[in-house]
């Protein structure tokens, strides 16, 4: 089984995949991405209509996750007070495959969910299309890892890390892991 600390792999120039195996059952990971309450626990809340074409709010506020951190002066309005965008659900097979956009139509998140015994399989993939969207696949790559870290804590009961911290290290870390991906 691979480490829920593993980075994210770049499939290539606009894509970043991350892997993460979580407690079952799927239903209940299907709930952490799809409940408005569950999500804002490790990610962002805001509604998210679960049919094709349906739309999902996202509504960031970290002070909720990391609530007494202080977070780089770039993120200070997704801390406190907050950031709220729309995406738009392109694909939902519950409790196995959803796909939205994330903000963009240029910015495309799915969310892979397959039974492994009693555990859950979940494979994040963001794509990105246009030199605007790709330019932020370092930070999507940090956001998505530290986030789900996150959720691997909330759903094993363990404490979460600095969520500031860590995507700062994360983001380093990640620009170095693109720039030696291959580019083809």
């Amino acid at each position: 089984m691979k480490s829920n600390n593993e980075y994210g792999k770049f499939t290539g120039p606009a894509e970043v995949r991350i892997v993460r195996t979580l407690p079952g059952p799927i239903e209940r990971i299907w709930e952490y991405l799809t409940d408005p309450e569950k999500r804002a626990r490790w990610f962002c809340g805001g509604m998210l209509e679960q049919k094709p074409g349906g739309k999902v709010e996202f509504a960031m506020v970290h002070k909720n996750i990391a609530p007494d951190e202080t977070p780089p002066a770039k993120y200070a309005k997704v801390q406190d007070p907050g950031v709220t965008f729309d995406g738009r659900v392109l694909q939902c097979e519950p409790p196995r495959l959803l796909v939205y956009t994330f903000g963009s139509e240029d910015s495309i998140v799915t969310f892979e969910l397959t039974p492994q015994g009693q555990q859950v399989l979940l494979v994040l993939t963001h794509r990105t299309r246009g030199a605007e969207e790709q330019a932020e696949l370092n930070n999507y790559a940090s956001g998505w890892h530290t986030h789900l870290t996150h959720l691997v804590a909330l759903i094993e009961g363990t404490p979460r890390p600095p969520f500031w911290a860590m995507h700062a290290k994360l983001v380093v870390d990640y620009e170095k892991l693109r720039n030696a991906a291959p580019q083809s």
